[in-house]
C-alpha cells in the first residue's frame, strides 16, 4: 500500500488541518492521535506505518494532525489549542473526507477529544474506542492518576534540553516501549519523527494546554458504544485510570491487554486490531438489529406498459404515466403509506399496518382503470432493515416476488398479511402455492378481492 496523499480541511476559524484517507473497508475509522503527530512522517517509522496499514485493511481509515502539530496550522493563540476547537477540527476533517458517520479511535488525550466529539455529535459517531486514555493530566487530591509536579518537571527538563535529539527519543522510548530504546534505527527514526511533529515552542504550548485539561465531566455524557483498552503493565498510563474511565462511561467495555508498551502502534498490535475489529463488528450487528422493524411492503407496476407506451406515443404515454403517479401518491397519502422508491412505472412503499397496505393496493388497482391501464400489486409483512437510509431485507425481496406473481388488476398477498388482517373486513381468495424466485420453500398466496 502506497503512502496516501495529504490533503487539507479548513476549520470554522480558518485553520488548515492536514489529513489522509486510506483503505476501502466497510466503515470509516478516524484515528485521533495524542499529543503530537505528522501524517507524512509517521510512514517513515516502521511500527507506526505497519499499524495504520493494519487498521486500513479493515476500514476506511482517516488520519489527521491536530492543530498545533505536524502539517496542520499553528494557531496564533495558545488558547486555540483547547479540546473544543479540536472538535471543530475533527468535524471539518470528516466533512472534507466525505464521512457522515465514523468510529472514533483516540489515543491518550486524543481519546478525550474523540469523546467530546461523540457527546457533541452522537449522530455522526458510530462508536468510540479509547486507548491508554487520560481524562486529567495532573494529580490532585481527587485524582490519583495524573502526573505529579515532580514528574511534570522532569518532562519539562528533557523537553527544554533535548527536544528533537536521539537522547530525548531514547528516554521517551524507554518509558513508552521498554526494550526498544536499544534499537538504534528505531530511536533515530523516532527522533526524526518528533522533529517533524513540532518545534520546541509548539511542544511547550501543547504541554501548557494539557496541564489544564480535566475532561472528567465529559465521561458520563458519552452515550455511544465505547471500548476502553490499556496494557496492564503500561508504565506511562496506569491501567487503573482506564478502569476508572470505562466505569464512568455508561455501558463501556474494558479490555486489559498484556504488555508494557504505551502506544497502540508498538507491541502486540495484532491483539489491538483484533479487539477493535471484534467490538466494531458487535456494534454494527447491534445497529442492524435495532434498525429492523416490522413493516408491510407494497409493490405495484403497470402491466404491459411497453406495449401501451408504443401504442400511445411518448407524449400521450407521458401524460398517462404522470396521472398514474399522481393517483398512486394520493392513495399512499390516504392510507398513510411511505413511498420508498419509484422506478419507471412501478412503486415501492411501506406501511405500518397490513390492512391499510392491502386496501391501498386495491384502491390503486381500481383507481387507474379509467386511465386505460392496469396495475398489479404484491403485499407482504415482515422485518425490514434500514441501512444508510435505504430499506431492504428479505421481506422486501418477498414482497417484490409476490407482486411479480400477480396478474393484471390483481392484488396478491402473502399468508402473513391474511393472518394479520383477520377482523379487518378484507376478503381473500386462495391463489394457491407458488415458488418465489430466490426465496426458499413454496409460498401460499391470496388474492385480495375486496373489503
Amino acid at each position: 500500500m502506497d503512502v496516501p496523499e495529504t490533503r487539507y480541511a479548513t476549520t470554522i476559524d480558518g485553520l488548515s488541518i492536514a489529513y489522509q484517507v486510506l483503505g476501502q473497508g466497510p466503515f470509516d475509522l478516524v484515528y485521533t492521535d495524542g499529543w503530537i503527530s505528522n501524517v507524512d512522517a509517521r510512514w517513515d517509522v516502521l511500527p507506526f506505518g505497519a499499524f495504520f496499514r493494519q487498521l486500513a485493511s479493515i476500514s476506511r481509515l482517516i488520519l489527521f494532525d491536530r492543530r498545533g502539530s505536524g502539517l496542520s496550522d499553528r494557531p496564533p493563540r495558545a488558547e486555540s489549542l483547547a479540546l473544543e476547537h479540536g472538535v471543530d477540527d475533527l468535524r471539518a476533517v470528516m466533512d472534507a473526507a466525505g464521512s457522515e458517520r465514523a468510529v472514533l479511535f483516540g489515543f491518550e488525550d486524543g481519546g478525550m477529544l474523540a469523546g467530546m466529539f461523540a457527546t457533541t455529535h452522537p449522530d455522526r459517531t458510530v462508536a468510540l474506542i479509547l486507548f491508554a486514555p487520560w481524562a486529567k493530566a495532573m494529580k490532585t487530591p481527587d485524582w490519583p492518576f495524573g502526573w505529579t509536579e515532580a514528574e511534570q518537571q522532569e518532562w519539562d527538563r528533557h523537553v527544554a534540553a533535548e527536544w528533537g535529539t536521539t537522547a530525548f527519543a531514547r528516554w521517551n522510548v524507554s518509558n513508552a516501549a521498554p526494550g526498544r530504546e536499544r534499537d538504534e534505527s528505531f530511536v533515530e527514526a523516532v527522533a526524526r519523527y518528533f522533529r517533524a511533529c513540532a518545534s520546541p515552542a509548539a511542544v511547550e504550548a501543547i504541554d501548557a494546554m494539557h496541564k489544564e485539561i480535566d475532561a472528567r465531566p465529559v465521561l458520563r455524557s458519552i452515550h455511544v458504544p465505547a471500548l476502553v483498552m490499556n496494557r496492564v503493565d503500561d508504565g506511562m498510563q496506569p491501567v487503573e485510570e482506564a478502569r476508572f474511565i470505562a466505569g464512568a462511561i455508561p455501558g463501556a467495555q474494558l479490555v486489559e491487554l498484556p504488555g508494557r508498551e504505551h502506544p497502540p502502534f508498538v507491541g502486540d498490535t495484532d491483539r489491538v486490531v483484533e479487539e477493535l475489529h471484534r467490538f466494531i463488528a458487535s456494534v454494527r450487528t447491534e445497529e442492524a438489529a435495532l434498525e429492523r422493524v416490522l413493516a408491510t411492503v407494497v409493490f405495484t407496476d403497470i402491466v404491459g406498459s411497453t406495449e401501451r407506451a408504443a401504442a400511445l406515443g411518448d407524449r400521450a404515454w407521458g401524460e398517462v404515466l404522470g396521472r398514474h403517479h399522481e393517483l398512486v401518491r394520493a392513495m399512499l397519502a390516504r392510507y398513510r403509506g411511505t413511498e420508498v422508491d419509484t422506478a419507471g412505472d412501478g412503486f415501492f412503499a411501506t406501511f405500518d399496518g397490513p390492512a391499510r397496505a392491502a386496501k391501498c393496493a386495491k384502491a390503486i388497482v381500481e383507481g387507474v382503470k379509467p386511465l386505460g391501464i392496469e396495475v398489479r400489486a404484491g403485499v407482504h409483512t415482515g422485518e425490514v432493515e434500514t441501512t444508510a437510509g435505504k430499506i431492504g431485507g428479505m421481506a422486501v425481496v418477498i414482497g417484490s416476488r409476490v407482486g411479480a406473481k400477480a396478474q393484471a388488476s390483481e392484488v396478491l398477498a402473502s399468508q402473513t398479511v391474511k393472518d394479520l388482517t383477520a377482523g379487518s373486513g378484507l376478503v381473500f381468495e386462495d391463489a394457491g402455492e407458488h415458488d418465489l424466485k430466490g426465496v426458499h420453500d413454496r409460498w401460499r398466496l391470496y388474492r385480495v378481492v375486496g373489503s
